[in-house]
């Protein structure tokens, strides 16, 4: 596979034989949003052949079991953008054991005795909650170098909400459509930041958008809890513009985008996102994050019906105890 075109495999035996079959020595196991997107760039002109795995929080710890038993030959293995999850040391553990160095950069906030552990298992490990995961991806691999600078600021002004650059949110809103993620990457890679497809696809997104963000709204459930309003509503698309439309139209504190699956999305305006979604097996920022609710066949059936269920309240308890 070439430099620029490499997609990774995520499932199974597919991954382990396209892991064995890599031409480089670095392999980048990384989120699947425009953070991500920009720490692989960055990664790719410093390191050129990059082997990518893009990862859904969700799927990390399957996806690093992958990569650890895999043999290593001295390989690079760079985690960027995935916080800490429970049981990740035996993981680190068994990749070391099979030959793999390990560098692992984050933005996320890790309790320090998840750092202290996490930081036995690798050769560096470099967490910094300022910043998104490609400025520290950047502060590391390109000193100095211009485009690389770049890319961390207009990757920042999107992920920690800056919003000074109308470029951002155009990226962080297009590298989520199918086949385009590595489109933008490889035109950060060569500094080219938009070009025609990318401004064509944002205008579908934005007509789109709309239409979701409306459907969301029209099924968004109000829960009040102590010193707390938290809207919970169906996710049809757009999860974060979604939370800030129902935010600045029904005034509340806390907002859970919640997915079929079970998958939740939760924004807050006091910084406790975080100590929410770790109650629902995530984690994230003070300000977004994300988790899941345990979804049983039933459950399912009446958020598909109603668009509410029996985990709206548990929230609600949680971020009132947490509060």
């Amino acid at each position: 596979m070439g430099r620029s075109d490499q997609k990774s495999a995520t499932r199974g035996a597919g991954l382990t034989q396209a892991l064995s079959g890599r031409t480089g020595n670095v392999v980048h196991l990384t989120h699947n949003d425009l953070d991500a997107v920009g720490s692989d760039a960055i990664h790719r002109r410093k390191y050129g052949d990059v082997f990518t795995i893009w990862c859904s929080v969700g799927r990390f710890l399957t996806n690093l079991d992958t990569v650890a038993s895999s043999p290593g030959r001295g390989d690079l293995l760079s985690i960027s953008d995935l916080g800490y999850q429970q049981g990740v040391e035996k993981r680190l553990a068994r990749a070391r054991s099979n030959g793999w160095r390990i560098e692992w950069r984050d933005h996320h906030r890790w309790r320090d005795e998840e750092a202290r552990a996490v930081k036995k298992k690798t050769d560096l490990l470099h967490i910094d909650v300022t910043t998104c995961a490609t400025g520290i991806v950047a502060r590391d691999l390109a000193p100095g170098d211009a485009v690389a600078e770049e890319i961390a600021r207009i990757v920042c002004d999107y992920d920690l909400w800056k919003h000074q650059d109308p470029r951002s949110k155009m990226l962080g809103q297009v590298v989520m459509r199918k086949g385009c993620r590595e489109h933008v990457r490889d035109n950060l890679v060569q500094g080219t930041i938009t070009d025609e497809k990318v401004e064509s696809e944002y205008a579908e997104i934005l007509r789109e958008m709309e239409r979701d963000i409306t459907r969301s709204l029209r099924h968004t459930t109000i829960i009040e809890r102590g010193r707390y309003r938290i809207a919970f509503a169906p996710l049809y698309g757009y999860p974060s513009e979604t939370a800030h439309t129902i935010r600045d139209e029904l005034d509340t504190d806390i907002e859970v985008i919640v997915s079929g699956n079970g998958r939740i999305s939760i924004r807050s305006v006091p910084p406790i996102s975080h100590l929410i979604a770790r109650e629902f097996d995530g984690g994230g920022h003070p300000h977004a994050a994300g988790g899941t609710f345990p979804f049983n066949i039933l459950d399912r059936i009446l958020f598909w019906a109603v668009k509410r269920n029996r985990h709206y309240r548990r929230l609600a308890d949680a971020a009132d105890t947490i509060g």
